[in-house]
């Protein structure tokens, strides 16, 4: 199940060049491209003839050519030309998505286009910040249903055993979650107090000794996440602890668009608010995180074969409670958004 009426990441900016190119999302499948001024087109990959993707086709100027029969679309979709026709028939024409461009980031709605106001994407702090350094990577393919993702990005906890090199220690094992529900979306979240700095981040803080470490997970709907890591000398954290001035802050953006029901493509890059201009620092940090990442993707991989095979039921722990509030309301929205759908036909 998909929510339609939402902001989705189609790919990286520099990924969308002039030539046509295939991009499969909540399973419908996208011609993408640039135009001669540069902005970015999606339409339906289906000439609405025989349904030959429009991707196979050509380029004609800034229309498409299907390489069947010659039907040409024009940039809002329309056909332009019919070759044999005498005349275009009126239902001649692609459906085109709404774009915007932020972020370094290709955004698509999928759903009703009347409904489509850039100004709903996920907003992003400090991301032209000259005082902010950025991380990135490629984007990640996994062979799992995006809510195995969501799940993830709202548990804490299993850094402590998916990650015991990088962001795992002791404390990440049993110091109890706080749950916050939002209109938006569900964060998870905790302070650890006194204690040592998980391996990947002792690399970077800048102070010595034990830290006050805060893990927050935020994901809002229907699958974005800001997951915020702020380690801190001893005794300086806490929710009402001071900002000290060696305080590390991390903000990881992570951004999942489902391709199909059992495959997701996971966008990601992390600011800090520290050496912004430190290349090896960033180049650390990202492959630091790919590693970590990758370390996700197994697990994930594997629950979606364990949850497709399964023979008995599965159980919910404690720590699902953020995951399932997730759920719960993403399901009444897709519902909702289903009901609307129905009542226009």
């Amino acid at each position: 199940m998909f929510l339609k009426n939402a902001w989705y990441v189609a790919a990286w900016s520099d990924e969308i060049t002039e030539a046509l190119q295939q991009v499969i999302l909540l399973g419908e499948k996208v011609c993408m491209f640039r135009d001669s001024t540069g902005c970015v087109i999606a339409l339906d990959d289906a000439c609405p003839h025989r349904k030959m993707p429009l991707s196979r086709g050509r380029r004609k100027g800034d229309a498409v050519e299907c390489g069947y029969h010659g039907l040409t679309f024009n940039c809002a979709g329309q056909c332009i030309v019919a070759p044999g026709q005498g005349s275009i028939p009126s239902n001649a024409r692609v459906h085109a998505y709404p774009i915007a461009e932020r972020y370094g980031l290709v955004w698509i709605w999928m759903g009703n286009p009347a409904l489509a106001d850039p100004n709903e994407i996920f907003d992003i702090e400090h991301f032209d910040d000259p005082a902010w350094g950025m991380n990135k990577g490629k984007a990640l393919e996994i062979d799992c249903n995006y809510l195995f993702v969501t799940d993830n990005l709202l548990d804490p906890t299993h850094v402590a055993w998916v990650h015991q090199s990088s962001f795992g220690q002791a404390a990440t094992i049993d110091t109890p979650l706080r749950i916050r529900k939002q209109e938006d979306g569900v964060t998870v979240w905790r302070w650890m107090m006194d204690v040592e700095p998980a391996p990947f981040y002792k690399k970077i803080v800048e102070f010595d000794g034990n830290c006050d470490r805060l893990q927050h997970y935020e994901v809002r709907y229907p699958s974005h996440a800001l997951i915020r890591a702020v380690f801190t000398p001893a005794g300086t954290g806490g929710v009402d602890g001071p900002m000290h001035d060696k305080t590390f802050i991390m903000d990881s953006y992570n951004f999942m668009t489902p391709e199909t029901e059992t495959r997701t493509r996971y966008y990601w890059f992390q600011l800090r608010n520290i050496r912004p201009q430190d290349e090896a620092l960033s180049q650390m940090m990202s492959e630091d995180v790919r590693h970590a990442f990758e370390e996700d993707r197994e697990v994930l991989n594997l629950v979606q074969q364990g949850m497709s095979t399964k023979t008995t039921p599965h159980i919910d722990l404690n720590i699902d409670g953020g995951q399932l509030r997730f759920r719960r309301q993403l399901e009444i929205l897709i519902d909702q958004e289903r009901t609307a759908d129905t009542a226009l036909e």
